[in-house]
C-alpha cells in the first residue's frame, strides 16, 4: 500500500526530491486561474502554489511529518476517497503519485469529482519508450512500471476529453524522480538518490545493474553509447502533463 510505502522511503525526500522550478510554473500554468486546489498524493508539498488557497491530501505520516510550516494544510485520507463535497475545489492536483493508488479508476473519478473547474495531473506515459537507465541496466523497472501507470486511455476513459502535453526534463532537474538524472548517470550509483525513487525499493536485484553501469561509465562505454545526451538541455522521457475540464457546480 502507498502509505506503507511512503512509511518506508519517505525520509529522504526533503534531500533528493527538491521541486524544480521549470516544472512548478509548467504546473502553475496548468492551473490557469484557478482559486482552489486539492493537492492529491501531496506528500512533503512539492509543486504546491502558493498564490491561491491550497488543501493537501497524503495518506502517508511520514511524509506528512515533512512538510514545512509554510506548505498548506493537510489532510490525511486516500485519493480513493476524497473527504470533501463534490465541486469543492476549482481544481484537483495530482503530481507523479497515480501510479501509486490501488484503485486507480476510483481515484481519477474522485478528481473529477471534488473539482469543478479542472484536473491536472503529471504522470509518465508507460507507452513512452525505454531510456538509457531501464533499456540497459535495470529493465526490470519498465516491467514494475508499465503496468501501474495508467495509460492515457486509461485516464481519458474516466476524465473524458484530455489534453496531455510532454513535459521534457531538464538536464539538471532538482526533483530527483526516476528521469531527472538522465544526463548525470553517476547519480543513479547514490544510494541516497535511489532511496527516494519508489520503483528502486520494489527490485530484488540491484547490484548486477549497479555493477554494469560503474564499469560502463569506468571505461568509457557509457559516453561511447550516450554521449551525445551530454549536449541535450533537455529530454523527453514519457512524462506528461494531464489537463482535463471539467464542469461540476458546487453542492
Amino acid at each position: 500500500m502507498i502509505r506503507e510505502l511512503y512509511d518506508e522511503i519517505g525520509g529522504g525526500y526533503q534531500t533528493y526530491r527538491r521541486p524544480d522550478p521549470r516544472i512548478a510554473r509548467t504546473i502553475a500554468r496548468a492551473l490557469g486561474d484557478a482559486d482552489t486546489v486539492l493537492n492529491v498524493g501531496a506528500g512533503a508539498g512539492s509543486y504546491e502554489p502558493t498564490d491561491r488557497r491550497v488543501v493537501a491530501v497524503e495518506p502517508s505520516l511520514a511524509m506528512i511529518r515533512q512538510r514545512g510550516a509554510g506548505n498548506a494544510p493537510v489532510v490525511q485520507a486516500s485519493a480513493a476517497s476524497l473527504p470533501f463535497g463534490s465541486a469543492s475545489f476549482a481544481a484537483a492536483l495530482a503530481v507523479l503519485t497515480l501510479h501509486h493508488w490501488p484503485d486507480r479508476p476510483r481515484g481519477l473519478a474522485e478528481l473529477a469529482r471534488v473539482a469543478r473547474e479542472r484536473v491536472v495531473i503529471l504522470t509518465w506515459d508507460p507507452a513512452a519508450p525505454a531510456f538509457w537507465l531501464t533499456r540497459d541496466y535495470f529493465p526490470d523497472l519498465i516491467a514494475v512500471d508499465r503496468p501501474i501507470f495508467p495509460s492515457m486511455d486509461e485516464i481519458r476513459s474516466v476524465l473524458g476529453r484530455i489534453e496531455a502535453e510532454p513535459l521534457p526534463i531538464p538536464h539538471d532537474c532538482t526533483d530527483g524522480f526516476l528521469g531527472a538524472y538522465w544526463r548525470r548517470p553517476h547519480s543513479y550509483l547514490d544510494a541516497g538518490v535511489r532511496s527516494a525513487i519508489s520503483t528502486f525499493t520494489k527490485l530484488a536485484m540491484l547490484e548486477p545493474g549497479l555493477a554494469r553501469l560503474q564499469r560502463d561509465l569506468d571505461d568509457g562505454t557509457w559516453d561511447r553509447r550516450h554521449g551525445k545526451l551530454l549536449t541535450k538541455t533537455e529530454l523527453d522521457l514519457g512524462y506528461r502533463l494531464v489537463v482535463a475540464t471539467t464542469s461540476r457546480q458546487a453542492s
